[in-house]
């Protein structure tokens, strides 16, 4: 069976990125895809060039707002057969920087977008899903949803939610014959790395291998994906760990201080948005 082709795929947070290259592989492979993102303008513009690899449609999404992803959800079934085949859960955003610095907006926009969002997402596909008995949620988290990160600790927490949340929806409704897979990326050479030096032993991958994994894991559902897969032994490891150890070897893999010290400027944009990733940036 092809759980790819003809189907009908909606993606969060698409219009750049992770979201982006996994909505052309995904055209590539026959399906349907319909992207959200809160930046109109982007989103429209990367629906014109998505366009060009087969049915690709676009429309407004904020996650952190349970009416916006329902109406773009609604869409999405208008657009396909009235259904939806797959969602990925896309949307993310990662502010960084000491705990003790971070403000309430941040701290607010992360859990909103890379929790709150997932959660919401999941509930309003799963009904349909469930009648169907068929369907599949896709959620991206991180590989910080296993390793502990100074400077990321609340996208740590989030993204923590994330995973544990996937493999729970992953048990409750596989007797209903829906699957739901988490994908664990490491640093990705995406705007949300910006400013920040990855000089240790684990290095950015890019969105396209992030593609790569979750087309592979519609093709053959699996409920934890980490990208290389290898990183998986990596962080299961580091969660065996005393706390010396893991300090240990979060300083080897350099990650005690990646996201602690980096270029403020570098990344100055680039966290304005992350800090306020909530309601929809209409077109000029």
């Amino acid at each position: 069976m092809d759980n790819i082709g003809g189907k009908t795929i909606a993606i969060t947070g698409a219009a750049r990125g992770i979201g982006y290259a996994t909505a052309t592989a995904l055209l590539k492979r026959g399906a349907r895809v319909v992207i959200g993102d809160r930046d109109v303008a982007l989103q429209e513009s990367a629906v014109a060039q998505l366009g060009k690899l087969g049915p690709a449609s676009g429309y407004p999404l904020d996650v952190t707002d349970r009416e916006s992803f329902a109406t773009f959800l609604d869409k999405a079934r208008t657009d396909g057969q009235g259904h939806i085949d797959v969602l990925i859960n896309n949307a993310g955003v990662m502010p960084i920087g000491p705990f003790l610095e971070q403000s309430e907006q941040a701290i607010r926009s992360s859990l909103e977008v890379n929790l709150y969002g997932v959660i919401t997402g999941c509930q309003l596909v799963l009904p349909e899903m469930v009648k169907r008995r068929s369907g599949h949620i896709i959620n991206i988290a991180s590989l910080s949803g296993l390793i502990p990160v100074p400077g990321q600790v609340v996208y740590v927490g989030a993204k923590f939610g994330v995973v544990g949340l996937s493999a729970a929806l992953a048990d409750e409704f596989a007797p209903h014959g829906v699957d739901v897979s988490v994908i664990m990326p490491p640093f990705t050479n995406t705007e949300l790395i910006s400013g920040t030096k990855s000089g240790g032993a684990i290095k950015p991958v890019e969105p396209e291998d992030i593609a790569k994994a979750i087309v592979k894991t519609l093709d053959k559902p699996k409920t934890h994906v980490s990208v290389p897969a290898p990183l998986r032994f990596t962080a299961q490891a580091a969660q065996m760990l005393g706390p010396r150890g893991r300090r240990w070897m979060n300083k080897k893999l350099g990650l005690d201080r990646v996201f602690l010290d980096f270029d403020a400027s570098a990344r100055q944009a680039y966290e304005q948005r992350a800090r306020a990733a909530q309601g929809v940036v209409e077109s000029d």
